[in-house]
């Protein structure tokens, strides 16, 4: 009994890490908060330190709680539609790939796409009540963007049959509080990003993450394609 009870324990703990292996890198790249800060600067330009503070807060946690439902309930939404979770994982992998391709090709284009959805139309967050620009289109679509909501969904549908589904579901959660805390602390130092890094930095940084997020997006397609070769063995069978 004691051996059975630390082996399930172990078993839970190894499918909780594994989960947040490969969630933190796919979440972080995706995401990208060393990048959108420096938008966030600009987007944030005229506001004081206290109100900085308190919106980027607020936006990590819009942001979280879109990434958290993505994860939870995502799949089971689509699977109630008839969605499996194969097709799933490869329309997530390829949304992922293609994404990261262009991210790496041209990042000055990605770049100026985010600046639109945070700027709105080249004008800075200038709302009477601050707090109005938190969820749209600080949090979404800026920070957590259709891509992230796929990535979100196909980590959370994408417990392999042999692992625990609590514990991994589990480690990609924490792998979004860890992202989730990132984009807060560069969301609130992102004046002091904007003279360290600055637009070589953050466009290497970028490319790197891209790489990251293509590596992931090839593995969750190879899933998604293993899963449609599995149910045709299993059918000629």
């Amino acid at each position: 009994m004691p051996f059975t009870l630390s082996f399930l324990q172990g078993s839970a703990i190894s499918s909780a890490t594994v989960a947040f292996l490969l969630a933190f890198p796919a979440l972080f790249s995706i995401v990208n908060p060393f990048g959108a800060s420096l938008i966030f600067a600009q987007a944030t330009a005229g506001r004081s330190q206290r109100e900085i503070l308190a919106l980027s807060r607020l936006v990590a946690f819009y942001s979280f709680m879109i990434i958290l439902i993505s994860v939870w309930l995502g799949g089971k939404v689509l699977v109630f539609f008839g969605i499996t979770v194969s097709a799933l994982r490869v329309a997530g992998g390829l949304v992922v790939a293609v994404r990261a391709w262009n991210l790496l090709q041209s990042p000055e284009t990605m770049e100026a796409k985010k600046e639109k959805q945070a700027l709105q139309g080249g004008k800075t967050v200038m709302a009477p009540n601050w707090s109005d620009s938190a969820f749209f289109p600080l949090a979404m679509p800026f920070t957590v963007g259709p891509g992230t909501i796929a990535v979100a969904i196909a980590l959370g549908s994408g417990c392999p049959p042999d692992q625990p589904f609590l514990p991994y579901e589990l480690g990609v959660t924490f792998a979004a509080v860890c992202v989730v805390a990132i984009v807060w602390v560069t969301y609130s130092s992102s004046e002091k990003l904007v003279s360290f890094l600055g637009v070589t930095g953050t466009r290497i940084v970028s490319r790197m993450a891209a790489l990251v997020l293509l590596c992931i997006g090839v593995q969750i397609l190879a899933a998604g394609v293993q899963g449609y070769a599995l149910q045709i063995w299993h059918a000629m069978k």
